[in-house]
């Protein structure tokens, strides 16, 4: 390729639709680590809502679960062999609605501990399994002290007891674990581990868990309108074109071909689609009807806002994607949290490069 016919290809947007990465389990290995914008987090860095003083208990508690590992970390001495921290389960459950800093908590715990350890969510720790195997993914994750599982999933009556028992095993080993998950207003189980129709498969593994309720409001709507923003179709070429002027990597695609090709790339793989990429252009949104498309829509939008890649959108407004009858469904959960983490990305700044 000539230098010119380079310099063009770098000024083409990129089409996701023409990404079909593989992925081993050793990258799935190395990427249980917090998000990008949680590689920092901390206890302190964590800013709790004072009308919600549940927020500021769970930094306690959680500081508590962590000073465990610091007393283990003491040096020995009379002071030491006088403050033996106390008897506590194994496990930590944050149980709260999206948007009140569950993930920042988790993460900040994460950091608080000592190696070895992982942090995922119950996506990548499925497709895990699936890449290693059960006995193997136990073999690869035994000895950690910690284990940390954003949005824990109980959709999947497989998946769930597969988890439940791998942790089971885990946690006999002495691996401590932390989880979230959402719980809407409607939601079955809402303040306890599971929901009703999961009980009786993971009562076990609930028991070695300590539930923290955090209540709250979105955080990431509280500076904004809670509208996702779209650009007129006549001024999606032209951002383009001065974004990539700019040096931004920009990936261009129709909407409807997007949702048909995240049907043939598995969800653990999303994160590998997205690489490189500094602004995501969806172009002609419209409504999605089929709950598989939506599903698969939101595992989607997960990994762009844990990369923290901007979207840019035309046709229907982005929160607007689901219809009336899953927003009142089973999945409830997962569309709420997708619709406030599509409201973040359109409405967030461009990389400072891309202006």
């Amino acid at each position: 390729m000539t230098a010119d016919a380079q310099q063009h290809a770098l000024r083409q947007p990129i089409r996701l639709i023409d990404r079909s990465p593989d992925i081993s389990g050793a990258e799935i290995v190395a990427e249980l680590v917090p998000p990008p914008q949680f590689e920092n987090a901390s206890f302190d860095s964590y800013r709790p809502d004072a009308n919600y003083p549940s927020q500021a208990g769970a930094v306690e508690r959680l500081r508590e679960f962590a000073g465990v590992w610091r007393a283990q970390q003491r040096p020995g001495g009379f002071f030491s062999r006088n403050r033996k921290p106390k008897t506590e389960l194994p496990g930590i459950y944050l149980d709260g609605g999206f948007g009140v800093g569950k993930t920042h908590l988790l993460a900040s715990l994460w950091h608080a501990a000592p190696g070895p350890k992982y942090f995922g969510t119950f996506i990548e720790y499925t497709a895990l399994v699936g890449a290693l195997g059960y006995a193997d993914t136990v073999k690869q994750l035994s000895g950690a002290k910690l284990i940390c599982i954003d949005e824990f999933e109980l959709d999947d009556p497989g998946d769930t007891m597969m988890m439940t028992r791998m942790l089971g095993e885990l946690v006999a080993t002495g691996t401590r674990v932390a989880a979230t998950s959402n719980t809407p207003p409607n939601s079955l189980g809402e303040g306890r581990f599971a929901a009703v129709d999961f009980l009786r498969e993971i009562q076990a593994m609930s028991a070695n868990f300590e539930t923290l309720r955090i209540d709250g409001l979105d955080y990431r709507r509280r500076d904004t309108s809670g509208q996702a923003v779209a650009t007129a179709p006549e001024q999606v070429e032209h951002l383009v074109g001065a974004l990539l002027s700019r040096g931004s990597k920009v990936s261009e695609d129709d909407f409807g071909a997007l949702i048909r090709h995240l049907s043939t790339v598995h969800p653990s793989k999303y994160i590998k689609m997205i690489a490189g990429i500094d602004v995501i252009v969806l172009e002609n949104v419209f409504l999605l009807t089929d709950q598989t498309d939506a599903l698969r829509l939101v595992a989607f939008i997960d990994r762009v806002y844990d990369a923290e890649i901007p979207i840019v959108a035309s046709g229907l407004l982005l929160h607007d994607v689901f219809d009336t009858e899953m927003l009142g469904g089973g999945y409830r959960k997962k569309y709420l949290r997708s619709l406030s983490r599509m409201v973040a990305l359109t409405t967030g700044e461009l990389p400072p490069h891309a202006g």
